[in-house]
């Protein structure tokens, strides 16, 4: 690593976060560098850093100390391939329960059956495997984690996640979800993180769905409900509409409950802990 220059900022791509350490990438290489600051890294994989470079060295690896001047988001130049999407076929919303006959219906609704069938997608889902548990599900691992009150090690497996692959959404979504009681402040970041590496593939998607009932769509429609929570708790109102509206867009059926929280966005009311 004695071509990295320290006498000037340089940027790495987040990967994963422990306390005051971050697995980075070069952007444009392959190369891991292990960054150490001297506060937490405020940090969250698929970000890009901009760091003040102190001191260089190798400890089983590659390793910089620094200072990070900042954060940001610039999914494009992650040098990610888009995930995958396979065709599912027609979709009708005549095939669809829109309420009893007589029932008024909201604008998103009318706008979409006027819109008529539309072609169904799948979202291809990334989940790296444990080459000691091959069998095993890494996300209902973190889960059960989390559930037992281990919340460090939940977040170190979906930390090892991104690290292997930064297009695993679930990955992002659960660390979101990790968070989102005490700062939704910190959780959307990871919620924004997989709705923008998710939108790399939604290029070639014209007016498809995403449906919830494909499930490897799930990941990415967690990452979108989480993020719209996020912008409503903030109060940024209209972020959070244009979020929902685009979640009803891509799945009608709406089984995350979207047309409940866009009814309460549009008015502007006050986000509860139990919405």
């Amino acid at each position: 690593m004695t071509d990295l220059n320290l006498t000037s900022p340089v940027d790495l791509i987040v990967l994963s976060v422990k306390g005051r350490a971050a697995r980075c990438r070069l952007p444009g290489s392959d190369r891991i560098i292990t960054l150490r600051t001297e506060r937490p890294c405020k940090v969250a994989p698929g970000e890009i850093v901009e760091v003040v470079p102190q001191k260089q060295w190798d400890y089983g690896g590659p390793c910089l100390s620094g200072e990070i001047l900042s954060a940001r988001l610039d999914v494009a130049a992650l040098g990610l391939v888009p995930l995958r999407l396979e065709s599912q076929g027609a979709w009708d919303p005549k095939d669809e329960y829109w309420g009893e006959e007589g029932d008024a219906l909201d604008d998103w609704a009318r706008r979409i059956i006027a819109w008529g069938p539309r072609q169904a997608f799948e979202m291809e889902q990334v989940l790296p495997l444990d080459p000691d548990d091959p069998d095993g599900d890494s996300i209902l691992q973190s889960n059960d984690l989390k559930d037992a009150g281990d919340s460090v090690a939940a977040r170190r497996i979906l930390m090892e996640l991104c690290e292997a692959d930064l297009r695993c959404l679930d990955a992002h979504a659960h660390l979101g979800n990790l968070v989102f009681d005490r700062s939704p402040v910190a959780a959307i970041r990871h919620y924004e993180v997989g709705l923008r590496i998710g939108e790399l593939s939604l290029g070639g998607l014209a007016d498809g769905l995403l449906p919830w009932g494909w499930i490897d769509n799930r990941p990415f429609l967690r990452c979108m409900k989480g993020c719209s929570l996020c912008l409503w708790r903030l109060n940024r109102f209209e972020e959070a509409e244009r979020v929902l509206d685009r979640l009803l867009w891509l799945n009608p059926p709406d089984n995350q409950g979207a047309r409940f929280n866009i009814s309460r966005v549009r008015a502007r009311q006050t986000w509860m802990p139990d919405d």
